[in-house]
């Protein structure tokens, strides 16, 4: 059954998997990290379902599977200071916008609903990224990881998200691509809609509590106003 939409008045999109494509910047800049501590690289498979859980989980758990032991505080450290300089040196050069994005955010925009785009990236990272793939524009605001106490699927970030935007949690979509989005979405009382090109942490999305599913974000059934 479509999800009703008339109610309405926000959405919150989610960034990678969802808006973007980043997978191919995530293997560049970890494939660099792990080269500066001589460490073996990590295979495509693992980094795709490992990510989505903010980048400390990322990192800490690519460099327990490349050392095959948790790192230490010391050395994950120093992997964060490489992994920042090289993901920034070439944030969105190897991630490309997924098909129907753009026009799905101008759907939403044309239903008269405004927009908060809320990542587990980190904000340094998550503001270039939108401002070079022209997205950026969209969002009245933008959200990352490291913008409030905690990261999805707590629901924190998706109260917070719903206070600076004025709406009710109940009128406020979250268009993500995983568990951690339907989590947090549900736990805020959102209503919450995946995209199935997404990541996902390697999983099936339709296994997800979400209420409803879409190929495409401009398939979203949306009242113009």
């Amino acid at each position: 059954m479509p999800l009703d939409t008339s109610h309405l008045q926000a959405a919150i999109v989610d960034l990678d998997g969802t808006m973007v494509d980043t997978l191919g910047d995530f293997m560049v800049a970890l494939t660099h990290m792990l080269d500066d501590l001589g460490l073996p690289h990590a295979e495509r498979a693992f980094v795709e379902r490992t990510i989505g859980k903010g980048s400390e989980h990322l990192l800490r758990s690519t460099l327990q599977h490349a050392a095959g032991e948790p790192p230490s505080q010391a050395m994950f450290e120093h992997a964060w200071q490489r992994y920042q300089q090289h993901y920034l040196a070439i944030n969105g050069q190897h991630a490309d916008v997924f098909p129907g994005v753009a026009e799905g955010l101008e759907l939403l925009r044309a239903a008269g609903l405004r927009l908060a785009c809320l990542t587990n990236k980190p904000l340094s990272f998550a503001q270039p990224l939108l401002a070079a793939k022209g997205l950026a524009g969209h969002f009245a605001f933008v959200f990352g990881g490291d913008s409030f106490e905690r990261k999805k699927p707590d629901p924190l970030p998706l109260l917070k998200t719903c206070q600076a935007l004025g709406t009710a949690p109940a009128r406020t979509l979250m268009l993500g691509d995983s568990a951690n989005d339907a989590q947090a979405a549900r736990a805020a009382g959102c209503p919450v809609v995946l995209v199935t090109y997404g990541y996902n942490h390697g999983e099936p999305v339709q296994a997800v509590d979400a209420d409803s599913f879409l190929d495409r974000l401009d398939q979203l059934a949306l009242p113009r106003r």
